[in-house]
């Protein structure tokens, strides 16, 4: 005796197949759906569009001045393949503070002349050293001057003889 599970569908397919089908294809068809929303979304610019920011140019401060160093130059140890560094720079001062920070320029010539003299000389010939002397140099010169006052400092001269 058989029962009603036993025998087949009368069109051919077994019925707990159909019904693994339909999670499927409704995975499918949303999967489909939520990525040709997606790309829409980016394509026409709703998400993901560049920001009106990066186009319009920044407008150039007018509330700073430079002071310049005056060319230092440092005879470098023995042993080093230079014998001479030839060092020139400027100090980007907030405008209101430019009398000031030209009084301390001969404590900024000194803190930049020991600073380069403790440097070592191999270290002088490397390609990104200049990005850390400059760093380096910068934090000192506002340590000397005080917070506020000196925005960035600017190498202008670097020549190894």
């Amino acid at each position: 005796m058989t029962t009603a599970t036993d025998t087949p569908a009368s069109d051919g397919t077994d019925p707990s197949r159909k019904s693994r089908r339909g999670p499927i294809i409704i995975g499918l068809t949303g999967a489909l759906l939520l990525g040709g929303g997606a790309f829409f979304a980016v394509y026409s610019g709703m998400i993901l569009a560049p920001s009106e920011q990066g186009k319009k140019s920044a407008a150039i401060a007018q509330d700073f001045a430079f002071i310049p160093i005056e060319r230092i130059t440092i005879s470098l140890a023995p042993g080093s393949t230079s014998r001479h560094l030839q060092f020139a720079g400027q100090i980007e001062v907030e405008a209101t503070s430019r009398t000031e920070i030209e009084r301390l320029q001969p404590r900024f010539i000194d803190v930049i002349n020991m600073y380069l003299r403790a440097v070592d000389p191999r270290d002088l010939a490397e390609p990104a050293s200049l990005i850390r002397l400059r760093a380096q140099i910068l934090r000192r010169l506002q340590t000397v001057a005080g917070q506020g006052h000196i925005r960035d400092f600017l190498i202008t001269e670097f020549v190894l003889s």
